[in-house]
């Protein structure tokens, strides 16, 4: 099945917060470019060898940090020719609404042309571009569908988003014709079949045409024509119950009334905000109950709460169990023995069956910080007075409420909350990133000034990712600050991916006049105007990843100061560039397996291991600065909030661990299709046999659980890649004194990981940058030695 493979960002823990929208007072400081290390640590001096770099790495801060600058610098090009617009992204049919049906009315024109020679191929010399040609097939449909996505949830004005919604539907209403053209499964499968075509393949042709055979499998293509309408039917049932499921969430009981002496300990000013007639009206989810598990002192009280917080609608429980059942049909109907099966088939895991054998080896090695976590908090439960005599263990509702006991205590009294963010300005960390990505991979961000209508908004920044040996490799854009209307939550977006483009397709395109041209070269057009690079050793022409990463951060309150970061949004920050450095990096001459689109449980590795570096003290030291004095960060104050930060992290793995082991019961077997299926009794028995705090009876909160939808079968994902980061942190970046910033680490994750994208079998990257080949075949041993490694933030 041909589909658009752009990925939902992994909506993990530490990217569901909203970000702060406090404004901050603080002014711009002279941007530095020497270091001045902490206290022994020998950090490489950066990288300024190549023209004009010096100049780059000033100005990469200054854009971000100083408006002023920022304005000169963005307004240095705003003239254009005859007052044209370039389009956005350079896009040049995207200079106006019409442009996009334009663009999608072009590109399905091509995709007939590739569909036509597909079909028609019949002797070894026609069937052995069969690989690239349906990836070209792929890579034109994304090529208006992710730019399309994109721009219809993130764009300001109404028409265009109404114009970028109508072009995305009309290429799903195309794909849905493809997905029904049988003859196009049946050219691949004998493509495959024959080892003449096969053997004139690449590795990365082999690998894409093994994806999309398994696409089409999944699509239930080869089932008679009622079976594959039913197929069709169950899909749709599933979209519109998990959207339902996702959109309509509501609690059994909305409120609870209480008495006000029993709010003692929470916030004074939010309980009399909630008051109306001496009784405190309580929302029963969001932002005051939780508030209220943490702070209230009466346990009885907690526990009122804390029930019908996990107690969703009756409602909500009915779609989940249809979702469930549907699923399970869509299974049988495709022959698989569940719909786990059906779904890990193509991942890391591959069965249901190695995911549970990683969950209970991760459960065993958590186990003894749980049992010390429950220690600590027990211990403050019993010499606290307001508890009365139930003080012999540590029920669910107490956990929020001593949890934020504990890091109050350990939080130092003598630093105001906002003191590390001083060392934080956006500017600054967006030059650490750049000159540790110098260091590590020999690539670096440089500003460059955007044309009109390249951008969605006046504050995107356009950086250009550069490397040192090969020039310019990716383009970035940063939608950085907040704005009315604009989504809170962090992301990583490719609007488009990395692929050869083939000296036949620019001559076709030397035939081609886009609407309103501004592109002047056949390479141009047959990029539709975005940016291109030829490589200084091939002399092959690609087409770059083009990112978008968003995120909403809080804009400065005086022209004159910058936006500072909180430790936290400097994490969010390092990783979604992550995600960004896998796309840069891996540039594959096939878009199907570029950068990012790899398997569902490969894909948070890079992201999730960006994290660590963001707490290393070899990698502030060369950026963390503060932003008045340029003083460089006391490493001790970073580790004293990380410190704190880790209490209750093994809870939180616990609970992802449960939370995972349900995903797996709910989807690993038929059982859903049974009149007797209760997603509750299944809820409480992975809570009783695997939590080490009893569940309240009378709980359900997997009707709460949104991920069930997006990521069914797969949410053990992000602990998996957890703690293969961990594993890859300490074995490659730690192994000697500097390794967060160590070219010949960052070479070795290169080569056998981010090169790769999607084209390489992730057991086989794992086993590369470690260099343990027991791990390269993967199975459910492999999985259970990952589970044992346990996750170490």
């Amino acid at each position: 099945m041909l589909k658009s493979l752009s990925r939902q960002p992994w909506t993990c823990p530490r990217c569901l917060y909203r970000q702060q929208r406090a404004r901050r007072s603080l002014t711009t400081a002279a941007t530095a470019t020497a270091h001045v290390p902490y206290d022994d640590i020998r950090i490489p001096s950066v990288d300024n060898g190549a023209p004009g770099a010096k100049h780059d790495d000033r100005t990469l801060r200054q854009i971000f940090d100083s408006q002023a600058v920022w304005r000169d610098f963005s307004h240095r090009t705003r003239s254009y020719a005859s007052g044209r617009t370039a389009g956005l992204f350079q896009n040049h049919y995207l200079t106006s609404p019409a442009g996009f049906q334009e663009f999608a009315r072009d590109t399905l024109r091509k995709c007939r042309k590739i569909v036509a020679k597909v079909l028609g191929a019949s002797t070894v010399e026609e069937y052995k571009t069969m690989a690239r040609d349906l990836d070209r097939l792929s890579d034109l449909l994304c090529r208006v569908i992710d730019v399309s996505d994109f721009v219809r949830v993130t764009h300001p004005d109404q028409r265009i988003q109404a114009a970028a919604t109508q072009a995305y539907a009309s290429m799903f209403e195309y794909m849905n014709v493809l997905n029904t053209t049988t003859g196009l499964n049946e050219q691949l499968q004998k493509a495959l079949a024959d080892p003449q075509v096969t053997a004139l393949w690449s590795e990365e042709e082999k690998v894409v045409a093994q994806i999309l055979f398994k696409d089409f499998a999944k699509s239930a293509i080869d089932l008679p024509s009622g079976q594959r309408q039913k197929f069709v039917d169950l899909s749709n049932d599933i979209s519109r119950l998990g959207s339902e499921f996702v959109d309509q969430m509501q609690p059994e009981q909305s409120y609870l009334l209480l008495n006000s002496s029993k709010m003692k300990g929470m916030d004074p000013t939010t309980v009399q905000r909630l008051t109306r007639y001496g009784k405190v009206i309580l929302p029963t989810v969001g932002a005051a109950s939780s508030l209220a598990l943490r702070t209230v002192e009466d346990e009885d009280t907690r526990r009122e709460i804390y029930v019908v917080s996990r107690t969703p609608s009756t409602q909500q429980i009915y779609l989940l169990e249809q979702l469930l059942k549907r699923r399970a049909e869509l299974a049988k109907l495709s022959g698989y023995n569940s719909f786990a099966h059906m779904t890990l088939n193509d991942k890391m895991a591959k069965t249901p069956e190695s995911v549970n054998q990683f969950l209970l080896a991760l459960a065993a090695d958590n186990a003894g910080r749980m049992q010390h976590e429950l220690a600590e908090l027990l211990r403050l439960k019993q010499v606290d007075f307001t508890n009365g005599a139930n003080s012999d263990r540590i029920n669910a509702w107490d956990r929020e409420y001593y949890r934020a006991r504990l890091q109050s205590r350990s939080r130092s009294t003598s630093r105001k909350p906002d003191f590390l963010s001083a060392y934080f300005s956006l500017g600054t960390v967006m030059q650490g990133l750049s000159r540790l990505f110098s260091r590590l991979y020999g690539v670096r961000l440089v500003p460059h000034a955007t044309l009109p209508g390249e951008t969605w908004n006046d504050d995107v920044r356009r950086l250009d990712v550069i490397d040192e040996n090969e020039g310019h490799i990716a383009v970035v854009y940063c939608d950085l600050f907040e704005r009315p209307g604009k989504s809170p939550n962090p992301a990583h977006f490719t609007l488009r991916c990395s692929r050869q483009i083939s000296d036949a397709e620019v001559a076709e395109a030397a035939t081609t006049t886009p609407p309103k041209s501004t592109s002047t070269t056949p390479e141009q057009v047959a990029s539709d105007g975005m940016s291109t690079s030829r490589n200084p050793t091939t002399n092959t022409l690609h087409q770059l990843p083009t990112i978008a990463l968003i995120c909403d951060f809080s804009l400065p309150s005086h022209p004159h100061r910058p936006t500072l970061l909180t430790f936290r949004e400097v994490q969010t920050l390092f990783h979604e560039m992550g995600h960004a450095i896998h796309s840069i990096l891996g540039r594959t001459s096939l878009q199907n397996v570029s950068g990012t689109r790899c398997a569902t449980d490969f894909a948070e590795l890079p992201s999730v291991l960006m994290e660590h570096f963001a707490s290393a003290p070899e990698v502030l030291a060369l950026f963390a600065r503060h932003w008045e004095t340029d003083a460089p960060l006391p490493y001790q104050m970073i580790k004293e909030k990380i410190e704190s930060d880790r209490k209750g992290e093994a809870a939180e793995t616990e609970n992802q661990i449960l939370l995972a082991m349900l995903d797996q019961h709910y989807h690993s077997s038929l059982l859903p299709l049974s009149p007797s299926f209760d997603s509750t009794r299944v809820y409480q028995d992975i809570w009783r046999t695997h939590s080490s705090v009893p569940e309240p009876v009378g709980t359900r909160w997997q009707g709460f659980f949104g991920h069930l939808y997006g990521y069914g079968a797969t949410y053990y994902s992000y602990l998996f890649d957890r703690a293969i980061a961990g594993k890859v942190w300490k074995d490659v970046f730690q192994r000697r004194e500097g390794g967060a910033v160590d070219r010949e680490a960052g070479q070795v994750f290169r080569d056998e990981v981010l090169r790769w994208g999607g084209g390489r079998d992730g057991w086989r990257c794992v086993a590369g940058v470690l260099g343990d080949g027991r791990l390269s075949e993967g199975g459910a041993g492999a999985m259970a030695e990952v589970g044992r490694w346990g996750v170490r933030d």
